[in-house]
């Protein structure tokens, strides 16, 4: 997952690694990342800060979580797995 600048200067790598880092969505205040990886062998959520610090996984589980994308609101976010054996909208508070 990569920012810039709208002109295309100051690329910035946030997610330097050999994952699938998929799916990136700002937080309604533009402080957060959402996104979905493989780095734990199947798709699980992650969130990090802006600027790619404070990594944290939000999912772990034999599913596939995939698709996140926040609340108008920045306090929730849903996203699509496959944890019933059918893809299906799962929503989750923002720790």
């Amino acid at each position: 997952i990569y920012v810039m600048n709208a002109d295309g200067s100051n690329l910035t790598n946030l997610t330097n690694n050999a994952a699938d880092d998929s799916n990136p969505s700002w937080s309604p205040d533009g402080t957060k990342i959402v996104f979905y990886t493989t780095r734990d062998g199947n798709y699980e959520i992650y969130v990090m800060n802006a600027d790619g610090s404070n990594l944290t996984n939000l999912t772990n589980n034999a599913a596939d979580d995939s698709n996140p994308s926040w609340s108008p609101d920045g306090t929730k976010i849903a996203f699509r797995t496959t944890r019933d054996g059918n893809y299906e909208i799962y929503v989750m508070i923002v720790p």
